[in-house]
């Protein structure tokens, strides 16, 4: 049980679907999707940056929209399909997403990382071939301080051309 689980804070359970698995949890109704899906769910790919939406490191897809889990409520997210880093890929089984990425060196640190993998995710899922103007406009709302964007525009780019078809 947890600290918060308790008559002093209100609060309510909540349904979510986090990478195709039902999950069922308590949470404070002032309880932020970022730290829901860290903390309650125990998904630490979700970073928590900048608490105002600026840095796209906490970046979810919330029933196939981009979202800063750090200015969403958990609550509000109740009945939702979430997709975090963790439902991409795995160890000796990445999302093409995630090899297109490590192919082009798209990423330093890594604190960026989850925000633009999903980015690319969403750019890669819609029909088309973006221009390198359109892809730095969907990246615009992740922040990476590592980088120079040269390299993860070039991943973008190899994403989409390694899932057109899947």
């Amino acid at each position: 049980m947890s600290k918060l689980d308790s008559q002093d804070v209100p609060g309510r359970r909540i349904t979510v679907t986090v990478n195709g698995v039902e999950r069922r949890a308590w949470c404070a109704d002032r309880t932020l999707l970022a730290h829901f899906v860290r903390e309650q769910l125990a998904l630490p790919g979700t970073h928590v940056g900048c608490m105002n939406g600026d840095c796209g490191a906490c970046t979810v897809i919330v029933d196939g929209a981009i979202v800063k889990s750090c200015l969403q409520l958990a609550a509000a997210a109740d009945g939702a399909e979430i997709t975090t880093v963790e439902g991409l890929g795995e160890p000796g089984n990445l999302h093409p997403v995630q090899e297109a990425f490590w192919a082009e060196d798209g990423f330093q640190c890594g604190f960026c990382l989850p925000g633009h993998l999903l980015v690319a995710l969403k750019l890669a899922e819609q029909q088309g071939d973006p221009s390198e103007e359109e892809i730095r406009a969907a990246l615009a709302g992740n922040l990476c301080r590592c980088t120079g964007y040269q390299s993860i525009v070039a991943a973008v780019q190899r994403a989409i051309r390694q899932t057109e078809g899947t």
